[in-house]
């Protein structure tokens, strides 16, 4: 009994297929369940047989860590997920339909959170991925809309079919709730391999080399009024970290605001 007051069965109540290795989906809110946007949720589904039910043992759940995409005031949670060819936990998840079961923590847990930047006028959101998550559980927020005058969502594919939410994220960018707070939003859709319409094509680091992200977007990085949140694949992390840390980009710490967050994604 302990081990199952760690966790509840959620139901899912929506799917949405991206790219054949990328997908959505919702759960059932947990109740009492809450969390700050940028934070992520353990889910888990049984080790074998994910469809089927039998006994809820937590030695017989795989867990892993995913961002929260859905806002915070929503009644459900959403998560953005790919699908890895060798990975236990993403083909068990895959296989489940709508009104399959997921386990979740009654824990959020993460700091991947706008309180941990010191005050800035200009956000800089980059993605790889599904390193996206967060950042869109960020943008259905009021605090982040009067945090800052402008808020650039750079999300980094390798294909076309591969820019999950792009439709929405446009959409918003032009949304009321938005301009009441005199804040504005850029969406910077990036694929670097097959050609995309209104798409850059370099990969997140050579563009900051380059200084060909900062044309585009028609504002200067700099620690003095930029806030920089990196999210997505080890290698652009690793990458992209020093670059900014050479112009003066220090990292968040606890009690200790800086103007870079980053959050290894897996």
């Amino acid at each position: 009994m302990e081990a199952e007051a760690k966790f509840t069965a959620e139901r899912i109540t929506w799917l949405r297929p991206w790219a054949p290795n990328l997908f959505s989906f919702r759960l059932t809110r947990p109740a009492g369940f809450d969390f700050v946007p940028g934070q992520f949720a353990r889910l888990g589904v049984p080790r074998a047989a994910a469809h089927e039910a039998q006994a809820v043992a937590e030695a017989k759940i795989i867990w892993r860590a995913y961002s929260i995409a859905s806002a915070r005031a929503a009644d459900y949670l959403e998560f953005f997920s790919i699908v890895i060819p060798d990975g236990e936990f993403t083909l068990a998840l895959a296989q489940l339909p709508v009104g399959g079961t997921v386990y979740v923590e009654r824990t959020n847990y993460g700091f991947f959170t706008i309180d941990r930047l010191a005050p800035g006028r200009d956000l800089w959101m980059l993605a790889t991925g599904t390193g996206l998550a967060p950042f869109l559980s960020m943008l259905w927020e009021a605090p982040l809309w009067s945090a800052f005058e402008n808020l650039v969502l750079v999300h980094s594919v390798r294909y076309p079919n591969e820019l999950a939410y792009a439709d929405q994220i446009r959409a918003y960018c032009t949304h009321a709730k938005l301009a009441a707070e005199g804040a504005t939003l850029q969406y910077v859709p990036v694929v670097t391999r097959g050609a995309a319409h209104q798409a850059l094509s370099a990969r997140i680091p050579a563009l900051l080399q380059s200084g060909a992200l900062e044309s585009h977007v028609g504002l200067p990085l700099d620690p003095e009024h930029s806030r920089v949140m990196i999210c997505g694949n080890p290698e652009m992390i690793a990458a992209t970290r020093p670059l900014l840390a050479a112009r003066g980009f220090a990292t968040s710490r606890r009690g200790k605001p800086g103007q870079m967050a980053v959050e290894n994604y897996w």
